[in-house]
């Protein structure tokens, strides 16, 4: 059995749209919810607590699909990135690439499978930004621009998320 995660966007949780879905049809998948978004906190203090949540879950087991949303799409690509080691497959939703820290030049790229969806109407975080960060990091990957916004919500419910966690 693979061990999956969810891991959900900036204002989310792990009990929101994509966590329901994702646990209806993979029910194995983990969908915690991280540090709640407080505007007073900078995100970069979020993203580092954040950070230490998902290590502290995924330290048990690997290897991981880690299924990851917009800011938590750049939670879950750090992870990887840092960690190639112990993630076998990588799935973004909108992922927030862009993010400083996510600098192509302190990390080397890997070679796992890693998936994309965007939504060619999303208006909030950039594609091109996003699909040119992606296309440094990572070498085996496949960007796939839909007809959806941000939230992707019409996308994710037409994926077959049984035989896209399986294909490599």
């Amino acid at each position: 059995m693979q061990s999956i995660i969810f891991i959900h966007g900036l204002e989310s949780s792990g009990k929101g749209f994509k966590g329901q879905l994702l646990r209806k049809r993979l029910p194995e998948c983990l969908t915690p919810d991280f540090e709640k978004y407080n505007p007073n906190i900078s995100t970069k203090v979020l993203l580092e607590i954040r950070m230490k949540q998902l290590y502290s879950i995924l330290k048990e087991k690997s290897p991981w699909i880690i299924i990851g949303s917009s800011f938590g799409g750049l939670i879950a690509s750090i992870f990887t990135l840092e960690n190639p080691d112990k993630v076998s497959k990588l799935i973004l939703l909108a992922p927030y690439l862009s993010f400083p820290k996510l600098n192509p030049k302190i990390y080397s790229t890997v070679k796992i499978p890693v998936v994309v969806y965007h939504g060619k109407h999303d208006k909030i975080v950039s594609i091109n930004q996003s699909r040119v960060r992606a296309e440094k990091l990572f070498t085996n990957l496949k960007y796939n621009i839909v007809d959806d916004d941000h939230s992707l919500h019409k996308t994710v419910v037409t994926l077959d998320w049984e035989n896209l966690i399986k294909k490599n």
